[in-house]
């Protein structure tokens, strides 16, 4: 069974139509992975699912109900984490959690019980009165996390839940993820991090409102780039990339870091064209050139510069 079943959900605002007859099946107790570039329609989606912005067409069942239909009934089964911290920076730790917990009807012995889980995973026992917004981002954010699954929901939205922290944290975070799906709570995540991508068990990547492709990230790696990648390690990358740009053989092009990538269009091309032409015939120190697996940053390139050329 299904946790969330999404039916032609589309959503336009005026001329602008910000998500476009999208169709994706989330499995019970699974981490799925919503990706895409800020502004690609992640946001606007969780929006919709989540029963807080009504769909122009299409719907959508979460949990079983109707996003259209039965809206309140939806939000009572979920939990939902915003881009922005949900917490009020100018209450303690136990009176967020209090809030929180009284939105969803818990008190008594289990509201006890939720609030000594929420202080043990978020790392703030004996802190129950500190300032919530004096806290480091880490330990927020993973007390924002404890307070929108505080009365155990079966589906948890989170929208960017890692933006702006440091990648230690986003380490813990995903923890923490991990540990709520193990417990059979499913987990739908939007994120920008390609690497954070890694975790989750199913993958989708948005464009322009459009969904361009989906799988695990083996799936992803295998099914989405069939050409041959190689890496380049070496000095002047900019100028090397031009370079490359103008070979026929190059299919595309992009830099991570220090390094370059190209996807390549001739099979019979390697790691010595790649030296002749940069170091012999244009003076640029190479230091490495050797063939690689596609990360999940070069699928999501080369699908967004496949769908650019289809608009054009």
């Amino acid at each position: 069974m299904n946790a969330i079943e999404v039916k032609n959900l589309t959503k336009i605002f005026g001329n602008f139509t910000a998500v476009d007859s999208i169709n994706f099946n989330v499995k019970q107790g699974e981490i799925f992975g919503f990706l895409g570039a800020n502004g690609a329609g992640k946001s606007t989606t969780i929006r919709m699912l989540i029963g807080i912005l009504e769909p122009s067409s299409g719907d959508a069942l979460v949990s079983g109900f109707s996003i259209k239909n039965q809206s309140d009934l939806v939000k009572k089964n979920i939990g939902y984490m915003s881009q922005k911290f949900s917490l009020y920076n100018d209450l303690t730790v136990v009176e967020n959690i209090r809030f929180f917990a009284g939105i969803y009807g818990l008190d008594g012995k289990k509201y006890e019980e939720r609030k000594k889980w929420v202080l043990k995973v978020a790392n703030l026992e004996n802190m129950e009165n500190t300032i919530t917004g004096s806290l480091p981002g880490g330990i927020k954010q993973r007390l924002a996390l404890g307070t929108a699954v505080i009365h155990e929901p079966k589906i948890v939205f989170l929208d960017e839940p890692t933006s702006g922290v440091d990648p230690i944290s986003r380490r813990n975070f995903w923890d923490l993820i991990n540990e709520l799906s193990e417990n059979g709570t499913t987990v739908l995540v939007t994120t920008h991090y390609l690497d954070e991508a890694e975790y989750c068990n199913d993958i989708i990547l948005i464009n322009a409102g459009k969904l361009i492709a989906q799988g695990t990230s083996q799936e992803l790696k295998t099914n989405y780039i069939k050409n041959p990648i190689l890496e380049i390690e070496g000095e002047r990358v900019v100028d090397s990339l031009e370079i490359l740009e103008k070979e026929k053989w190059v299919g595309e092009t992009s830099i991570f870091g220090n390094y370059i990538h190209v996807i390549l269009n001739d099979n019979t091309i390697n790691e010595k064209h790649i030296y002749k032409l940069l170091q012999e015939q244009n003076g640029i120190k190479i230091h490495r050139v050797e063939k690689i697996t596609p990360t999940l940053e070069d699928v999501f390139i080369h699908l967004i510069e496949r769908e650019s050329k289809k608009n054009v």
